[in-house]
């Protein structure tokens, strides 16, 4: 029995070495966070097809994902996944890497590995530019507020730092949160800034307010997450990463957010 076992988790490892060698780069997203990635009806010079044939994958997950895919002389398939089956999938050899805007935290780290950072930002709160929290400048400024963060994200664990704050049950998708916000039944949602600038552009009735949270480096970047047992993987992108100075990944941020559909939000 434990032979039969060796041997069908060997033809299961070659299978999948197998996949990835065939010349695609099949990369898991929820295609729902702008500007980090978003989906959208027509086709551009920016957009990627989605594996599922349904619209088209953009954003700045997307950028990334092209330019490490180009590097490793790959073919780019984008492959659009709820948040919550995007590591399931990447154990189970549906893609090859979750690139989403995902955090290294470290009981992530426990199911896939992680390459270098190729994003950093920070945290704040996204409210209604007519509300009562507006003009909040302090985590003690949000006493009563009914806030809430995205399901199974780090973005929970910090709403307990605004004081006397009423945490809502956490919402599956961004979209979901800017209706509640936008139409009163919350006061406001956690968001790293790129995402807050994005739902900003895109909803004329909000605007973000930055309390000042308390949040590791490694809650506050993102990184593309690899299946467990790829070192070469991991250090050929990290290579590809490396080539990405700050400048050009911050003007890549810039331009997600400049053209993101307004539908996306």
């Amino acid at each position: 029995m434990k032979r039969i076992i060796v041997t069908l988790l060997a033809i299961a490892m070659l299978l999948s070495a197998c996949a990835f060698a065939e010349g695609t780069f099949r990369v898991g997203m929820e295609c729902d966070y702008p500007p980090f990635n978003w989906t959208q009806v027509d086709e551009n010079e920016h957009s990627v097809p989605i594996d599922s044939g349904f619209g088209f994958a953009g954003g700045y997950d997307v950028e990334i994902a092209k330019k490490i895919a180009e590097g490793l002389g790959k073919e780019l398939v984008i492959v659009k996944l709820p948040w919550d089956g995007l590591i399931g999938a990447l154990t189970t050899d549906q893609i090859d890497a979750v690139i989403a805007g995902m955090s290294p935290t470290e009981e992530r780290k426990v199911t896939v590995d992680f390459t270098d950072a190729y994003y950093n930002s920070d945290l704040v709160v996204v409210v209604r530019k007519d509300g009562a929290y507006a003009n909040a400048a302090s985590l003690a400024d949000f006493a009563g507020a009914k806030i809430t963060a995205q399901l199974n994200t780090f973005h929970e664990t910090v709403v307990s730092q605004l004081e006397g704050v009423n945490q809502v049950e956490s919402m599956e998708t961004f979209p979901a949160m800017i209706t509640a916000l936008s139409s009163g039944v919350i006061d406001g949602y956690i968001s790293e800034r790129p995402g807050a600038v994005s739902a900003c552009a895109a909803n004329a009735d909000l605007t973000f307010v930055t309390p000042g949270f308390v949040a590791s480096e490694e809650d506050t970047s993102v990184a593309v997450a690899i299946k467990k047992g790829q070192p070469e993987l991991i250090e050929q992108i990290n290579g590809i990463l490396a080539g990405i100075d700050a400048d050009a990944r911050n003007q890549l941020m810039d331009d997600a957010v400049l053209n993101q559909p307004v539908s996306a939000e």
